[in-house]
């Protein structure tokens, strides 16, 4: 365990209105990884599938470009954001809202393990300090600060997440929203960010893009000529009768459209992530 006082913070972090007094760290990654390009990226813990395929995608291609992914452990958007960033070779940070000692929830301890196998924890609190609900609000306020940007992919109204959200606006640092189905309750904190005048998010170039990085995505060109992108959202069944194509050919160019983060599954049905 690695303890940083105020005055070691990373530069972000340290100019927040509350800094933390110290952090404690967890994990096998370097402490720079703290202070290198990062991203927020929170949400719903009971999240819809489409989120979960939206975050984790995200968090894929985010790592793959060399942006470190934050976020909460929690379970929903949080555990997404962080398994997508560990299918690459980048790095993810996780931030507890309880002692460093504990992985919470307990759910997420084999996530936990593989956070830490490359990257790092961190919390505020010292080691034997148990979860409690005033605890998130303040973890929120690192999450926020460790990062550029924030994420913000589904939310209820009175969601964890728009307080994250509050706490990067107040800083300056830029938010993003993922644009919902305005009659899912899921979208309605995120849709009203947007109302706020967060930046709608479609991809993660989107993200890239404002922070100055460049990072093509494999496949990707190539995936956006597929004429099923166009067809979407449908379920694969619709797909067959429309094209006329064989349900093997389907399958293979909507793994295709995945694998480029430009469609998404959830309930069955495929839609355009960009």
């Amino acid at each position: 365990m690695i303890v940083l006082r105020k005055r070691e913070l990373p530069p972000l972090l340290r100019a927040i209105h509350d800094p933390p007094a110290r952090v404690y760290l967890r994990g096998n990654g370097d402490v720079v990884v703290l202070s290198e390009p990062a991203v927020a990226i929170v949400g719903a813990r009971a999240c819809s599938p489409y989120g979960a395929q939206v975050a984790r995608m995200l968090g894929r291609e985010l790592a793959a470009a060399g942006v470190v992914v934050v976020s909460g452990l929690a379970r929903g958007i949080d555990g997404e954001a962080h398994r997508g960033a560990l299918e690459t070779d980048g790095h993810t940070v996780a931030v507890l809202g309880c002692g460093i000692d504990r992985d919470y929830p307990a759910a997420h301890a084999a996530l936990a393990q593989s956070i830490r196998e490359r990257s790092l924890i961190v919390s505020e609190y010292e080691p034997g300090v148990e979860p409690a609900p005033w605890r998130f609000p303040a973890r929120n306020r690192i999450i926020a600060g460790l990062c550029s940007a924030t994420i913000v992919v589904e939310a209820r109204e009175r969601s964890g997440a728009l307080i994250t959200a509050d706490f990067a606006l107040e800083e300056g640092r830029e938010v993003f929203a993922v644009p919902g189905e305005i009659t899912s309750a899921l979208s309605a904190g995120a849709n009203a960010l947007l109302r706020l005048g967060a930046t709608p998010l479609t991809a993660a170039a989107d993200v890239l893009e404002s922070l100055g990085i460049q990072s093509p995505l494999p496949g990707r060109a190539a995936a956006s000529d597929n004429p099923l992108l166009y067809l979407l959202p449908a379920t694969a069944d619709e797909l067959v009768r429309e094209t006329g194509l064989a349900v093997g050919e389907v399958m293979a160019a909507l793994a295709a459209l995945d694998i480029a983060g430009l469609a998404a599954e959830g309930d069955g049905i495929y839609r355009r992530l960009a």
